[in-house]
């Protein structure tokens, strides 16, 4: 499973599409129960109207690193600072060879 987290942008063909970090969190429990490789994380960063629902993107870092369950990620998002935080939880959890 390809996983799409963002607010605005529509999933690219393939990609099971989250607006919200809950509603990735729901995706990703799933997959895990039924026994679905979780391909890649595809993340924005703010979540806009959705961010009261789990927080920004950076929130389901946060998650899966308390959880070690560090799935492949990729970000897309157009916020420089928030594509340095995000990188830098990737390059603290996943590790620097995750670069």
């Amino acid at each position: 499973m390809k996983i799409w987290l963002d607010d605005l942008r529509p999933a690219p063909w393939g990609y099971e599409s989250a607006r919200s970090v809950n509603e990735a969190k729901t995706l990703i429990r799933e997959a895990e129960r039924n026994g679905i490789e979780i391909e890649v994380l595809d993340l924005d960063h703010d979540l806009g109207d959705f961010a009261n629902q789990g927080g920004d993107a950076i929130k389901l870092l946060d998650w899966l690193a308390e959880r070690e369950t560090f799935y492949p990620v990729e970000i897309h998002t157009a916020n420089p600072v928030g594509r340095a935080n995000m990188e830098s939880v990737l390059a603290r959890y996943w590790g620097e060879e995750y670069w």
